[in-house]
């Protein structure tokens, strides 16, 4: 507290004063005393305004440019004493002298300063984390990460990504400019800390490195003036670093602060965790890519002049694959037969998908055997068995073969769905195989049909995806067999690409938005225009009308 009279003369110290401002006594002028700030803010306290001629005393002044302005004067003024931040608040007292009190401010304003860092480097984080995990496409990222350490912490920012054998990529960032990104061949041992960091070790200090000694291939084209300071940190990843960013200053933008050092090095954290997330969903999305191209049924086309045609829609649009599959294995030449393989798998989703790609393998690797179906089904149920899939599965097998311009099938149902037979004429066949399902029994017993296909013929196998379709009017109904024949009577005579379609779109349209299992359908027809496969053998004059052509070779009975 200091007393000063209205002559600018001190009267009084109190004892906080006078170790404030040792060697100052009472009488001694304040000007003398005390800092410019604190007389100064006397001397405006003390003078009145003064009033221009022809101005009324008491009245406002004729020139209001020329009176000091109210309020900033009488209120408390501020000013450093000793390195230290004061607010002198005056009190004036009856007899006209003014009190000053003193009071120290440097501690709260500090901490006031130090909290709006904080909320400022919260904020900064909180954009950095919603713009980095915005994408998990690495190259993205790493454009969003080097733009924000370029926009918050230095005029350029440089993210070298882990090298890909000899060459390195890299993105550069110019603050308010564009962002590249190029793979060079660099040398990472000359900028000082690079190869450290890149490792994963902790960050070299900016002080120690010379920016003198920054090679060409860090600083962007569009860098204003040398190099002033440099900072090179780490981004860690998960386990694997992520990186290194390298942040450039010029002279004029100050070197970097142990406090920004800090800082960045939180930054870096958020970008490498970030980068590290994306750069896993990448290499998880090929895995993924790489598994789902066994996983997904094969295209399908026209195989030494037999027509085949599929279609595999999952129980979830969000899926590639589930449950149903299907398989079409030609033969070597025109002679040989091809296998055609349709199955359903218990269960749907991904879980399903992993027990069909087994099944699809286990086939492949059954090929050689394909001539007899109930010695494959056999040898599939026994490797089902002693998998530790608790799933079972039924399917039908079709071997296929073309002669003199039909086409014949051995036709065996595991417990599946029987095929059905679209003749020339529109009538629907359903073709009498039966057999037991395959993964659940120790023993499978099958039967095999024979038929032939006449030109414009076609024989379509399906899961029960489509027949059990839940849609209709009141949403609550199955597609049912009986509608799937009334379609398949209209598509008599269409190529195999049409009738899938056919039956595809009406099944979707029945079920509208509604929930479905996994459904597949496959087509096998006989061209009717195609041209002849000359094979060796004598002509097939079975199947002309009706089921004429189907026998059972399993139970050596013909259906006449």
């Amino acid at each position: 507290m200091l007393v000063v009279d209205r002559h600018g003369g001190l009267v009084e110290l109190n004892e906080a004063a006078r170790l404030l401002l040792p060697g100052v006594t009472g009488g001694t002028p304040l000007d003398d005393a005390v800092p410019a700030w604190l007389s100064d803010a006397h001397r405006r306290l003390s003078c009145p305004a003064p009033v221009l001629p022809g101005a009324r005393r008491g009245g406002p002044a004729a020139n209001p440019a020329a009176t000091p302005p109210p309020g900033p004067s009488r209120g408390p003024s501020a000013g450093s004493i000793n390195d230290r931040l004061y607010e002198a608040h005056p009190a004036t007292s009856p007899g006209g002298d003014v009190v000053w009190w003193l009071i120290d401010e440097t501690d709260r304003r500090q901490a006031e300063a130090a909290l709006r860092g904080a909320q400022e480097r919260s904020e900064i984080l909180s954009e950095v984390s919603s713009a980095l995990l915005s994408t998990l496409n690495i190259r993205r990222c790493m454009e969003v990460a080097a733009s924000l350490a370029a926009k918050h912490f230095a005029e350029a920012a440089v993210l070298v990504a882990p090298g890909q054998g000899r060459r390195t990529p890299l993105t550069h960032a110019r603050r308010g400019g564009s962002v590249t990104q190029v793979i060079r061949q660099v040398d990472t041992l000359t900028v000082p800390g690079l190869t450290e960091a890149l490792q994963g070790f902790p960050p070299v200090p900016a002080r120690w490195i010379n920016p003198a000694d920054i090679p060409d291939w860090v600083i962007p084209e569009d860098f204003a003036g040398p190099v002033g300071s440099v900072l090179v940190t780490p981004l860690p990843g998960h386990g694997v670093p992520a990186g290194a960013l390298i942040l450039l200053r010029s002279g004029t933008e100050g070197v970097f602060t142990e406090g920004e050092e800090v800082f960045a090095r939180l930054f870096a954290a958020r970008a490498g965790a970030a980068l590290s997330a994306a750069q896993l969903y990448t290499e998880q999305a090929g895995i993924t890519a790489t598994l789902m191209r066994e996983l997904l049924p094969p295209t399908l086309r026209t195989v030494h002049g037999v027509e085949f045609a599929g279609s595999y829609r999952s129980s979830k649009d969000h899926e590639r694959v589930g449950g149903d599959f299907y398989d079409v294995h030609p033969g070597d030449d025109p002679t040989q037969e091809t296998l055609v393989v349709l199955g359903d798998v218990a269960g749907k989703g991904l879980e399903a998908a992993v027990l069909t790609g087994k099944i699809r393998n286990t086939l492949h690797a059954l090929l050689p055997l394909s001539g007899d179906h109930e010695r494959v089904l056999h040898l599939l149920n026994g490797a089902l068995l002693t998998s530790h899939h608790t799933r079972f599965a039924t399917l039908v097998l079709a071997s296929v073969r073309r002669r003199a311009g039909r086409v014949r099938l051995r036709l065996t149902s595991a417990g599946h769905l029987p095929p059905l037979i679209v003749r020339r004429d529109g009538s629907v066949e359903e073709v009498p195989t039966r057999g037991t399902l395959v993964g659940a029994l120790p023993q499978v017993s099958a039967a095999t049909v024979e038929t032939v296909l006449q030109p414009g013929e076609t024989c379509v196998l399906y899961t029960d995806g489509i027949t059990e379709a839940r849609g209709g009017p009141m949403g609550d109904q199955f597609f049912g067999e009986h509608r799937l024949k009334r379609a398949l009577a209209e598509c008599a005579g269409l190529p195999s690409e049409a009738v899938v379609e056919r039956i595809q779109m009406l099944a979707a349209q029945w079920l509208r938005a509604g929930r479905h299992d996994d459904m597949a359908v496959i087509a096998v027809s006989a061209p009717r225009n195609g041209p002849l496969s000359l094979v060796d053998g004598p002509s097939d004059t079975a199947g002309r009308t009706g089921l004429g052509g189907l026998h059972d070779r399993g139970n050596s009975r013909r259906y006449a």
